[in-house]
C-alpha cells in the first residue's frame, strides 16, 4: 500500500554500504520506520531526505505493519541550523530521542508530530533551549502517564505556602506533608510557576520567557529529576548533553 505522508526523523541510521533506515515520527500514521535505498550514495536524490531533524512529505510502500520502503519524497524545512551548531543539535537529537524511547508507536500520532515540529521551530529560532526543552519534557511526561502533579500538594490538595518537589512519588508536597518523602527538596515560587504553566501549556502556544539564570539552573535540575524518577531512560543524547554542559561548550 502507497502512503503520503507530513514527516520528522527522528532516527537516521546506515543500512548497508549505501542504504539508510529512518524512523519517521509522522502526522497521520504514527512512528514509522523507512528503508531508503542508496541515501548514501554522492547523487541520491533522497539525501536531503534522510538528515536527522527534517521535515518532509514522504511517499512510501509498506505493507501491513511493517517497515515501509521510500518511493519518493520533498524537503519542506531541513532544520540545517540545527544540524550545523553542536548545542541546537545536542538539544534536537535529545527531543527526537525522547519521541522515539518514551512513547510508544500509537502515542506519536497528530499531536506528537505538532509538539516536536514547534520544538525543533522554535528551537531554531533561537528560543532558550532550558525552557523549550523543560516545557517538552513535561509533555512527554503527561503523554506517558506520569505527568507530575504541580497545582496543589499530592496528600493535602494544598495549592498555597512551601512546596517541596517529590519526583519519587511525582509530584509536589506541602510542608506539613514533605514527611512524606525525606528526599523532596524545596521548590522556589518561580519554578513552581513554571511547572504549573507548563502542565497546562500546548508547546505551540509557548511565547518568550525571559528566565532568570538561578531559576533556570533549578527548573532544568527538577525536571531532570522528574524524567530519570519517573522514565528511567538511559538516553545516548542526555549524556552528551551533560558533558556540554559539564565543560561550558
Amino acid at each position: 500500500m502507497l502512503y503520503r505522508v507530513g514527516g520528522i526523523v527522528i532516527r537516521s541510521m546506515d543500512y548497508g554500504e549505501g542504504n539508510k533506515i529512518i524512523t519517521l515520527c509522522t502526522e497521520a500514521h504514527g512512528k514509522v520506520a523507512v528503508f531508503v535505498r542508496g541515501a548514501k550514495k554522492a547523487r541520491s536524490r533522497h539525501g536531503a531526505l534522510v538528515q536527522p531533524f527534517t521535515y518532509g512529505e514522504f511517499s512510501f510502500i509498506r505493507s501491513g505493519t511493517g517497515m515501509g520502503t521510500l518511493n519518493q519524497g520533498e524537503v519542506i524545512e531541513s532544520n540545517h541550523r540545527l544540524r550545523e551548531d553542536i548545542i541546537l543539535a545536542a538539544y534536537s537529537a535529545y527531543a527526537c530521542e525522547l519521541v522515539d524511547k518514551a512513547l510508544q508507536d500509537n502515542e506519536t500520532g497528530h499531536f506528537w508530530f505538532e509538539q516536536l515540529k514547534a520544538y525543533l521551530s522554535f528551537l531554531g529560532e533561537g528560543r532558550d533551549p532550558v525552557v523549550l526543552t523543560s516545557l517538552f519534557e513535561m509533555k512527554v511526561l503527561q503523554a506517558a502517564g506520569y505527568g507530575p502533579q504541580v497545582d496543589a500538594c499530592m496528600f493535602s490538595g494544598e495549592t498555597e505556602g512551601k512546596f517541596w518537589i517529590s519526583a519519587g512519588l511525582g509530584g509536589i508536597l506541602s510542608e506539613k506533608e514533605r514527611r512524606q518523602d525525606p528526599a523532596a527538596v524545596l521548590v522556589s515560587p518561580g519554578v513552581l510557576k513554571l511547572l504549573r504553566l507548563f502542565s497546562r501549556l500546548d508547546i505551540r502556544r509557548l511565547g518568550n520567557i525571559d528566565v532568570k539564570e538561578e531559576t533556570r539552573t533549578e527548573l532544568k535540575k527538577v525536571m531532570n529529576s522528574f524524567m530519570e524518577a519517573q522514565l528511567g531512560l538511559k538516553l545516548k543524547s542526555r549524556r552528551f548533553l551533560e558533558q556540554l554542559e559539564r565543560y561550558e561548550i
